[in-house]
């Protein structure tokens, strides 16, 4: 998801309605430009670096048997890398406009492509991540019919019906299937659940909810699988050759970085998830935050918008971690990192020995 909502204020402000009719969020202290900025340039910088390694990686020869995972990771820094540029700019410009949103888009288009942009590209890591999954689970069980059937060109074609299919999801609500509203705290929009469209909304949100959800269920199974195979795969191989070592060593780092990715979605993306659907069946509106000092509502809503607020700022963070977990989750990296540890831990050891030593000179000296 973008950086719109991860970017809402949290500030207190006062209850006055603001100019041009706009409802204005009051939240609890104060949130400069500075922040979704700062934000903006760490994701840019991110998916950039995830990129330009990814293209470097996939032209190299000994990675041809993981190409097709390559080019899933491409697919997800690209995503993540267009959100930012399409959704950062239009939240700094709204904070520049004081946090009113009808000063910037007096015709609603604004919010209607912003609506579409935070349903694109929030669906985007979820479904590519499961799709990443699923590869690497049919490269470690199957991997004859793999090597046989998937390849840059198939994995191209799921990555663009997968594309295909989300943006068709996100334009339900042009056509009919909802309406896009700016919500609480003023800073984004998505589709409304409290208007003359309310089932329609709460289909949509609804739909999407459970799309991210089995999503996510799909990546956690087939990476547990795939866990599962490799380790049963490594205890029957006792002596490997080079090339089968080679083999593993890709294939451990491709499971790593996809953990990581895994890991990243799960703690962003199930908390706003599982709140709507639970705001779906207990009939709860996010409508009643608009326009209000927070602090004269109703405790139980009080507290169900500020936990909304935090989980979608939660699920923001995702487009600016996803790169970081390529980049860092490397062999090279990882093999440092290793032989930091074992360094560490030889020195700890030698100490201990020496020590040991010492004190058994001690003692022999005070026996005698």
């Amino acid at each position: 998801m973008s950086r719109g909502p991860q970017d809402g204020p949290n500030g207190s402000e006062p209850s006055a309605m603001p100019d041009n009719g706009t409802e204005r969020a009051v939240c609890c202290g104060a949130v400069t430009v500075a922040f979704p900025l700062t934000f903006m340039i760490i994701g840019l910088v991110g998916n950039m670096l995830a990129l330009v390694l990814v293209v470097r990686c996939y032209r190299a020869k000994e990675n041809q048997q993981k190409q097709s995972f390559l080019l899933c990771i491409f697919s997800l820094a690209l995503t993540d890398l267009l959100g930012q540029l399409l959704i950062s700019p239009i939240v700094i410009t709204v904070y520049l406009a004081n946090r009113s949103w009808d000063t910037i888009d007096p015709t609603h288009n604004l919010c209607i492509f912003f609506g579409f942009s935070m349903t694109v590209f929030g669906l985007s890591p979820l479904f590519i991540a499961s799709v990443m999954a699923v590869e690497r689970t049919l490269a470690i069980l199957t991997p004859h019919w793999y090597a046989s059937h998937i390849n840059v060109w198939v994995t191209t074609m799921v990555m663009l019906g997968v594309c295909l299919f989300i943006c068709f999801f996100g334009l339900l609500p042009v056509i009919g299937l909802g309406e896009y509203t700016v919500q609480w705290p003023g800073t984004w929009c998505f589709v409304s659940t409290s208007n003359s469209q309310l089932t329609r909304n709460l289909v949509f949100t609804s739909i999407f909810a459970i799309l991210g959800l089995l999503s996510l269920m799909v990546t956690v199974v087939c990476n547990l699988v795939t866990m599962k195979a490799m380790v049963s795969r490594c205890r029957n191989k006792v002596t490997m050759s080079h090339s089968s070592k080679q083999w593993g060593r890709i294939t451990a780092e491709t499971l790593i970085q996809l953990l990581g990715i895994s890991c990243i979605l799960l703690i962003c993306w199930a908390p706003l998830l599982i709140m709507m659907l639970k705001m779906i069946f207990t009939n709860t509106s996010l409508e009643h935050c608009k326009g209000f000092p927070l602090d004269t509502q109703n405790p139980d809503l009080q507290e169900i918008c500020s936990v909304f607020l935090t989980a979608v700022r939660l699920a923001s963070l995702n487009q600016l971690l996803d790169p970081w977990v390529y980049l860092l989750f490397r062999n090279f990296l990882l093999e440092k990192f290793c032989q930091l540890a074992s360094a560490i831990s030889k020195c700890s050891t030698n100490q201990w020995k020496e020590r040991s030593i010492a004190l058994a000179e001690e003692s022999r000296q005070t026996e005698a």
